[in-house]
């Protein structure tokens, strides 16, 4: 390979630890990512200074993780993991080694790595590459191989058979034949792996390109089932109608549509999911055809427990669920502009780009075939009109409040709130409804009827 440009910052960082005698190295997802012609994200440093000499090095490195030998160096705007040469020994959490031992050689640091094609090392300021396990022909290759023992590498860290499938979506890259055989047995050591760290590799999955080349790996190993069992339960569950795939390859079509519309993460996890109640729900018609009723609210609840188990934020499971429990909707030309509004409120304003986007997606993965260019387009204009009239569409919208009931002698209870609901759907229903005299005498009526 040729000389590689260096960023200045590193090239400054490798001279304090040429000047102190040590060695250092780019090492991991960066030296990889450069040699795909991409940008390198984070910088990993190896080096045969022991972390206290590190610490010794900088003015502001934080041990974030001095007990397997790994600190964070802070300089000039760059946070960088800086580790020292180790092996690794006894992996009994399925995650971290027992014991770490340091070493003064790179290639016997690179030899505990997971892939050949993170096994590579760059040496700074400047060198050839320290390529001891073939990954630059494995980049090449577009191959994702254990670095030594398959069964090894996997049964010292859960997560790395998760990373795998991970890489394949993210990079285009098949996972060779003996890693990926290796995957099922060590489904017990993956199983032993945070909910959190799985999440994060699933954020990472569902940002790829086409998420469905993990998912279908992952099924294929028993990964599926093992972490995902609500969507592995829909592989077989054949559709009616115009669905030419069953439910799992379905969902998996939705996903990989929304992400070629580049959606939001939500908007995908909620593509992946929104069909996950089919199982369930599934029953036959008196004709024997196949029903799926009140899926979508199955879903929706199968989801919010998957996605809490996964300890995905609150916010973040409610938004997907939401969107999860509404993806069903069936616009017709004759909705009254009543109807339309009723719809926004249900959906909210600031969720209707995210639905789209899911109902495009479910559309498409119904079929596999490119959508009518005016799909959805006379929702998303009758929408546009409705609100370009008017956007009284919740309590706060209205021009009186509780205090203005008060004033016309109505007490603050349980009425009041069924007064002030009924004022909204009649403004919903007419917005020229919507001003303060018009609405106190209509109040005074529903009071004077409910007294």
């Amino acid at each position: 390979m040729g000389k590689f440009v260096i960023h200045p910052i590193l090239q400054e960082i490798a001279g304090i630890f040429i000047r102190h005698g040590k060695q250092v190295f780019l090492v991991g997802g960066a030296v990889r990512d450069i040699l795909r012609g991409e940008k390198a994200q984070d910088w990993d440093l190896a080096t045969d200074a022991l972390p206290q000499e590190v610490i010794s090095l900088f003015p502001r490195v934080i041990p974030t993780g001095i007990k397997h030998g790994t600190v964070t160096v802070h300089f000039k705007g760059r946070s960088l993991e800086v580790t020292t040469y180790r092996t690794e020994s006894g992996y009994h959490d399925g995650r971290r080694p027992d014991q770490v031992t340091y070493t003064s050689r790179i290639e016997e640091d690179l030899s505990r790595r997971d892939f050949t094609m993170n096994a590579i090392a760059l040496p700074l300021p400047q060198g050839p590459l320290v390529d001891p396990f073939n990954g630059i022909a494995d980049i090449r290759s577009k191959l994702i191989r254990c670095v030594g023992n398959p069964q090894a590498r996997f049964a010292e860290d859960g997560l790395r058979p998760v990373r795998a499938v991970r890489f394949a979506a993210q990079m285009g890259f098949e996972v060779e034949a003996a890693s990926l055989a290796a995957i099922p047995q060590a489904l017990h050591t993956t199983a032993k792996v945070s909910p959190e760290r799985i999440r994060d590799e699933l954020d990472k999955i569902l940002a790829a390109p086409q998420p469905s080349r993990a998912f279908l790996l992952m099924e294929k190993t028993g990964l599926l089932e093992l972490l995902l069992p609500e969507l592995a339960l829909c592989r077989n569950i054949e559709q009616k109608g115009f669905h030419r795939f069953d439910v799992l390859d379905h969902c998996l079509l939705a996903c990989d549509a929304a992400a070629q519309e580049q959606a939001p993460s939500l908007v995908r996890a909620a593509a992946l999911l929104h069909d996950i109640g089919k199982p369930a729900t599934r029953a036959r018609d008196p004709l024997g055809v196949w029903t799926f009723y009140q899926h979508e609210q199955v879903s929706a609840a199968l989801s919010r427990e998957l996605l809490s188990r996964l300890r995905y934020p609150h916010g973040v499971i409610e938004d997907t669920v939401h969107l999860i429990r509404e993806h069903m909707f069936h616009y017709e030309a004759n909705w009254t502009d009543g109807a339309v509004r009723r719809f926004i409120i249900r959906v909210g304003e600031e969720n209707l780009s995210n639905l789209y986007q899911l109902r495009r997606a479910d559309a498409y993965a119904t079929v596999g075939k490119a959508l009518p260019r005016d799909f959805l387009l006379p929702l998303i204009r009758r929408v546009d009109e409705v609100l370009a009239k008017s956007r009284a569409l919740s309590l706060k919208d209205l021009p009186v409040s509780g205090k203005d009931l008060s004033v016309i002698g109505i007490k603050p209870g349980p009425l009041m709130g069924i007064i002030l609901s009924q004022l909204l759907e009649a403004v919903v229903e007419d917005p020229a409804l919507n001003n303060k005299e018009t609405l106190l005498e209509i109040a005074g009526n529903l009071n004077q009827r409910y007294a």
